[in-house]
């Protein structure tokens, strides 16, 4: 497995079989293999955590809550600075398990090393922010303040698709502002999305009961859920999921931050660069297998380039050689499971049998699927509707702007966009008509910042954001206190 150096990083040894609650102990829910898409070999076996184990875990991170809390900022800011000199100098073992695991290429592992790091760089600072404000006193002479306090206990449930990412872009800014957590990563990627991400904790020092770590199905999630000891649960995954996670974590009035799916499009208007914009469009569809909620599902292209665009996006989709990602020169490797790509199958025999064109790609084996292009989709076709969380780009026509807009907004999801003109004013304009949470002029739909507010409007979440500021508004609430006199 991944070494560092001259001796296996994470020691097997020591969590093989376990969850992390106090150290690695021995897991409620049995234990769970994790396999390697790409071959199919045995990576690791993890354990897995049962109702008692989150139950358990939920006390302990509330026994160490007020003592966190309590800690002065700088420390906080101290333990993230050493987990990310961790996850630097662990770079080479980290990367060589989000391949594996996850069935990404190596540049993407970089990737979400490079975004973790960010993530938790960015989040040294929130722990020192200004914490409140001091308001007009009602009372001439007295005082009024507001602060920020945290909120206590988080839950933190992250998918399979960019499990190290997703870990460090709630657990970073959580911590930082005071806040201990129940991690519950993907048990399809329970080594890059938990076993990692505690040992690097580890290694920086976070006092024990602050982070806990339960791999486990969605019996799991909804423990986590459901909780009494969280007080706020940040969600990352699937539409249908979201709405689970929310139900069971509103009945329990806890704050929810939601980040779902997309059924996010590229706007490309007459007066675009034809191969930048399929270049951007190659990328926001194939990268990572299109397995990613910011992925473009539709390529809206005005007809007048369509056929342009669509000979330059085949083009590059032919020349993105498909296998086991640690093989040199492989652009993209396995989808993440059988049901993934049965999923994908799917969509795409079922929009060709209603009169789609394959274009490139369109048969799987096993669990490769090629980069595909579908033209002549039509509306009431799977690839128009579905979220396809697959290497599959839909080119669809239209003839003018408004059109264009209709097109791009016909979902019941809001995450993502992109526009490409040669005129940033007027792709501009027409990205203020788009129902997305996040637009990008000229580029992909698939991007990230960790200063940024990252989110999405209608299905694709509930209003939440994360990153930048809006983490010091997930993750804390706000005080008032008064006093008749000075403090």
């Amino acid at each position: 497995m991944p070494v560092d150096g001259e001796r296996i990083w994470p020691d097997a040894a020591e969590w093989t079989g376990k969850i992390y609650s106090g150290g690695w102990r021995t897991a409620g829910g049995g234990t769970r293999r994790v396999v390697e898409p790409a071959s199919g070999e045995r990576l690791a076996e993890v354990g897995l955590a049962c109702a008692a184990d989150v139950e358990r875990a939920g006390a302990l991170a509330a026994r160490a809550a007020p003592e966190w809390a309590a800690t002065p900022p700088s420390d906080r800011a101290d333990v993230l600075l050493r987990a990310a000199r961790a996850l630097d100098e662990r770079s080479a073992a980290v990367r060589a398990w989000i391949v594996r695991e996850t069935g990404g290429v190596p540049a993407k592992g970089d990737y979400e090393i490079t975004a973790g790091l960010a993530q938790l760089r960015h989040a040294v600072g929130l722990a020192s922010q200004p914490p409140g404000e001091v308001l007009v006193p009602q009372v001439p002479g007295g005082t009024s303040l507001a602060w920020r306090v945290p909120l206590g206990v988080v839950g933190v449930i992250t998918p399979w698709n960019a499990p190290l990412l997703f870990a460090m872009r709630a657990l970073a800014p959580a911590l930082a502002l005071g806040n201990t957590a129940l991690l519950k990563p993907d048990p399809l990627t329970p080594v890059s999305g938990g076993v990692l991400v505690a040992q690097l904790f580890e290694e920086a020092g976070l006092p024990a009961g602050v982070l806990h770590v339960l791999p486990g199905d969605a019996a799991a999630g909804r423990a986590v859920a459901a909780d009494p000891q969280v007080a706020m649960v940040s969600f990352t995954g699937s539409t249908e999921a979201g709405r689970e996670v929310a139900r069971i974590a509103g009945e329990g009035l806890k704050r929810i931050s939601l980040e779902l799916g997309g059924k996010n499009s590229i706007v490309v208007l007459e007066d675009a660069d034809v191969e930048a914009a399929a270049t951007a469009g190659a990328i926001s569809s194939f990268g990572y297998q299109g397995q990613a909620c910011v992925a473009a599902g539709r390529h809206v292209v005005h007809a007048d380039l369509v056929e342009e665009y669509t000979e330059a996006l085949v083009r590059q989709a032919k020349a993105l050689p498909v296998g086991d990602p640690r093989d040199e020169g492989v652009a993209l490797g396995p989808v993440i499971s059988e049901r993934q790509a049965v999923r994908i199958e799917r969509i795409v025999d079922a929009s060709v049998a209603a009169g789609a064109r394959v274009l490139a790609g369109g048969t799987r084996a096993g669990l490769f699927y090629p980069p595909t292009v579908l033209d002549r989709v039509e509306r009431s076709m799977p690839a128009y509707r579905e979220e396809i969380f697959g290497p599959v780009a839909p080119v669809i026509p239209f003839r003018g702007e408004d059109e264009a807009v209709e097109i791009a907004n016909d979902t019941a999801y809001g995450l993502s966009a992109a526009v490409h003109s040669r005129s940033v004013p007027r792709a501009t304009a027409l990205a203020q008509r788009l129902r997305t949470g996040m637009v990008h002029i000229n580029d992909v739909s698939a991007k990230d910042a960790a200063n940024a507010p990252f989110g999405g409007m209608g299905v694709s979440g509930n209003g939440s954001r994360i990153g930048g500021t809006a983490s010091l508004e997930q993750f804390t609430q706000w005080r008032w206190m008064t006093a008749p006199g000075p403090v």
